[in-house]
């Protein structure tokens, strides 16, 4: 699948590099990873590579050990005390070593007197004593942990240590990480001194949300049904496909094997406690917006529901009537209006003309400010209405040329009075 394509890169680069330090079987396993992904033909080429380095190694090693055979196992039985590595030399009578030469022999695995006593002493170790076999106290903390399986897993790995017995010692190494770096698994092995994956038997080990530190696992009480110990190395030294170093973001590993195609998903510890307490904090700075917009909105609805809107100006008329039976007239214009007599003697304005003995206050000369702007702007209106008639009159008694018109009509149309234009001279708001 395309979408592989990059992971399949990424195989193929850690190959390499395997594939420089000498390592030919890792080097392969990571080659055949990239093509499984996403064949492309610099993987094909580098596979043809490691076969031509592994046939040219099997032919080099074949013709040294007829050469050097008796040597080969005088040395295996008298181990030096320089701490050289030794070559394990089996038997052509073991299983998977063919007796017609040396054309079939397997590779051989190195190690070393001190690699041997580690894998003793972690074998020595019960399947359930995690702190004992990664050599940490039992209140120790994580990264104790964490250096603990760095300096062990470097030391067992299978590609690295051949000694007999290396890969059950790895995978001891692994469990007891696994559990140990899992604070939920941990304070249930501390409380139980058992497994905690084997008391769910088939189940997952924390609950239906996973472990905190390794969810999309699936653990079965054994390493087949979860993440095996070569993907837990990768993931931890950023090898296979995780390309991220243990305690970063989030990881994703995938394996092949005789189970199918089964993915590992790993992300970063954190404590149970600081979760919940971050999670109520995230909540309430996304609702915070929300809040703050609720709450200003409540603040302008407040005043009108706890308050007396304004009362509205008493209605009133430029002309008299049964209704508007009461005349004023405004303080600054004179402009003349009529009010309901009823309507305004109970009127705020009333009251506060009563305190001030019949003075006008602020209210009653904001009431005729606006009583004068309606009065003006109709007086406007009408002024420019008649200007225009007598300018339509004008223009329609002069006709185009002025052939035949009667000019006294004229002057006399231009000399006619427009009321409302008038009235504003007389206000002085209109100068002509």
């Amino acid at each position: 699948m395309e979408s592989n394509k990059d992971e399949a890169l990424k195989c193929l680069a850690i190959a390499q590099r395997r594939r420089d330090t000498g390592d030919l079987a890792a080097a392969r396993r990571f080659c055949q990873k990239s093509l499984a992904l996403f064949a492309t033909p610099e993987a094909r080429k580098f596979q043809d590579l490691i076969d031509a380095d592994s046939s040219s190694e099997s032919s080099s090693s074949a013709g040294s050990a007829s050469s050097t055979g008796p040597s080969a196992s005088s040395a295996e039985a008298h181990p030096s005390a320089s701490g050289a590595r030794q070559r394990h030399t089996p038997s052509a009578s073991e299983p998977g070593i063919k007796s017609n030469g040396g054309a079939g022999a397997q590779k051989k695995r190195d190690y070393t007197p001190e690699q041997a006593a580690v894998v003793k002493r972690v074998r020595t170790c019960k399947v359930t004593e995690y702190y004992e076999i990664l050599a940490v106290k039992k209140d120790c903390e994580e990264a104790e942990i964490k250096k603990a399986y760095r300096k062990l897993a470097l030391s067992l790995h299978p590609d690295k240590n051949g000694a007999p017995g290396a890969d059950e010692a790895f995978k001891l190494v692994s469990k007891a990480f696994q559990v140990l770096s899992d604070p939920q698994k941990r304070a249930a092995f501390d409380q139980h001194g058992s497994d905690p994956e084997s008391r769910f038997s088939g189940m997952s080990s924390a609950s239906a949300r996973g472990p905190p530190g390794f969810s999309g696992a699936t653990f079965n009480g054994g390493f087949d049904g979860e993440m095996s110990p070569e993907d837990l190395f990768n993931m931890f030294f950023g090898g296979g496909m995780s390309g991220a170093s243990f305690g970063g973001g989030p990881v994703f590993s995938a394996s092949f094997g005789p189970g199918g195609f089964r993915t590992t998903r790993m992300r970063t510890n954190m404590p149970q406690q600081e979760r919940r307490e971050a999670e109520p904090r995230s909540m309430l700075v996304q609702l915070l917006p929300i809040i703050l917009l609720f709450a200003f909105s409540l603040l302008n609805v407040l005043p009108g529901l706890f308050g007396t809107g304004p009362t509205p100006d008493p209605r009133f008329a430029f002309s008299p009537s049964a209704r508007y039976n009461v005349e004023r007239h405004t303080g600054q214009l004179g402009v003349k209006y009529h009010v309901n007599g009823a309507e305004f003697s109970g009127h705020p304005i009333a009251a506060e003309l009563a305190r001030s003995e019949n003075k006008p206050g602020p209210e009653l000369r904001r009431f005729e400010k606006t009583v004068e702007q309606l009065y003006t702007q109709d007086l406007y209106g009408q002024c420019q209405r008649g200007l225009d008639r007598k300018s339509s009159r004008r223009d329609a008694e002069i006709g185009v040329f002025g052939l035949g018109t009667d000019w006294d009509k004229v002057k006399r149309i231009e000399e006619e009075r427009v009321e409302s234009c008038e009235r504003l001279k007389e206000m002085g708001l209109l100068k002509l």
